[in-house]
């Protein structure tokens, strides 16, 4: 048990590591990665000019068992918004805000699917 957990928290890792390097190649900046509130975490804050970005990044060894963004329920979505309020009350950010899915299968080359907008 205690390997699956392991090999599990490698595999997001692994994931958000090519998310945040998917995102810097599109020209955003990485403001922070794994941002808790209370129980929430959002995956990566990023910046693009006056945009601030909220990304669950959503990784996979494979889509044997569908894709990895299809993990992103009702319940993920709300923490995310929560833990998403209180950064932009810390921050007093006065600018647009966006909520996005990166799903990341570890292929070889990794498949990488930015999902802009994926919630509200």
């Amino acid at each position: 048990m205690a390997s699956q957990i392991s090999k599990h928290l490698h595999t997001g890792q692994l994931g958000e590591n090519h998310a945040a390097a998917f995102l810097l190649g599109q020209g955003y900046t990485i403001l922070r990665q794994n941002y808790r509130y209370k129980r929430a975490e959002v995956d990566i804050i990023a910046q693009k000019d006056e945009l601030l970005v909220f990304v669950e990044v959503k990784t996979r060894a494979s889509n044997r068992y569908g894709y990895p963004e299809e993990a992103v329920n009702y319940r993920k979505e709300a923490m995310l918004l929560g833990a998403a309020e209180e950064f932009i009350l810390q921050q007093e950010w006065q600018h647009e805000v966006r909520f996005d899915i990166i799903s990341v299968t570890l292929t070889s080359p990794p498949e990488i699917h930015h999902i802009e907008d994926a919630f509200y």
